[in-house]
């Protein structure tokens, strides 16, 4: 079925926002169509944040049009919202870790006799629930003891039995591992096939292509379009988020060392069993050579930052030794790190935290 025959579940139309004189939104529109799992994409300060908050009634727009279903809606709050059947998962999972499963699920709509809420009932509910989107878990548990993963799939869960027709999912994937990426999916996935039209926000460009029938691109507040995931790659994406064609990229192509000469190369900076003191950093072992760039990644709180400390002398290691140009060192202080022509550009600080 084309797309000229399907009502969107979602029209936002010509949509303005402007904070004391400084437009956040120009003109932006996005559809949404029923069974499909749609990107909203832009870099930091694009719009994206802006005009979901305006879809749930966060921010009121100043010009454009919102439809759900093919009629007008302005929704004065996320509540509203919510009733309507536009629901919003967060990054950060706005539930109370302290309850269970099921109370999480239900909360102010708890199943109730003479006024006394029936726990039995309220669970068996949420169990039945939680099948239909394959997770076997124990509802009587508390959330908290849960994952990130398991309690942002709570999270949908209890929008899917408040009937969303709309389900807007921004950046769920920040803090999950490649596992529980792909069970959010399989949830996304199933629900997308049950008729709900999912919005996707995410910063993983690869989840895109991954996951997504199509992608609304915004920059500097503006639409730049509304593409088919398939007819696009990776630098046309960034392309289109960056207002620019990515040439340069190219040509780093082109002059990207071959693997196997780099190979060759002597170690620059070899760690041997480097450990953090009070267990802070499990013993590792790390080599760099001339020409190459070594990723180091891993989850908030996995031991990057500390890693990146011990080699730069910030930490003191308490294991194994390293060498810098093929010569040992020790590294007592970020002053001898200088000195071997080490360099270290540390995170940059919330602002907000």
């Amino acid at each position: 079925m084309s797309e000229s025959t399907v009502t969107p579940a979602l029209r936002m139309s010509g949509i303005v926002k402007r904070f004391a004189g400084v437009t956040a939104l120009s003109e932006v529109d996005l559809r949404l169509f029923p069974g499909e799992i749609h990107a909203l994409v832009g870099e930091n300060g694009a719009g994206k944040s802006t005009l979901i908050k305006v879809l749930t009634g966060i921010h009121d727009a100043d010009a454009g049009i919102i439809e759900l279903d093919g009629r007008p809606v302005r929704f004065t709050g996320p509540q509203q919202a919510l009733r309507a059947g536009v629901s919003t998962v967060y990054q950060e999972v706005n539930l109370c870790p302290n309850l269970s499963v099921a109370e999480n699920i239900y909360i102010g709509r708890e199943p109730r006799r003479a006024g006394l809420i029936r726990f039995a009932a309220m669970r068996r509910d949420a169990t039945r629930l939680l099948e239909r989107l394959r997770l076997n878990i124990d509802v009587a548990a508390p959330l908290g003891s849960y994952s990130l993963a398991v309690q942002q799939l709570i999270a949908i869960a209890r929008a899917v039995d408040l009937d969303a027709k709309v389900l807007i999912l921004d950046e769920p994937t920040s803090s999950l591992d490649s596992g529980e990426v792909e069970q959010l999916f399989a949830v996304m996935r199933r629900l997308a096939a049950e008729g709900v039209a999912i919005g996707f926000v995410t910063h993983f460009l690869d989840q895109i292509f991954e996951i997504c029938d199509r992608a609304t691109v915004l920059r500097n507040g503006t639409l730049v379009g509304e593409y088919p995931v398939a007819q696009l790659d990776q630098k046309d994406l960034i392309a289109h988020m960056l207002g620019t064609a990515l040439r340069a990229l190219d040509e780093i192509e082109h002059e990207k060392p071959d693997p196997a000469v780099v190979a060759r190369h002597d170690p620059l900076l070899q760690a041997s069993g480097i450990g953090g003191r009070r267990n802070s950093v499990a013993p590792f072992d790390l080599t760099v050579r001339d020409g190459e760039v070594v990723g180091l990644a891993g989850l908030l709180g996995s031991g990057r930052t500390e890693v990146a400390r011990l080699l730069f002398g910030a930490d003191r290691a308490s294991t194994g030794n390293l060498r810098v140009a093929g010569a040992p060192t020790a590294l007592r202080s970020p002053r001898a790190a200088i000195d071997h022509r080490i360099a270290f550009c540390p995170k940059i600080a919330n602002p907000k935290a």
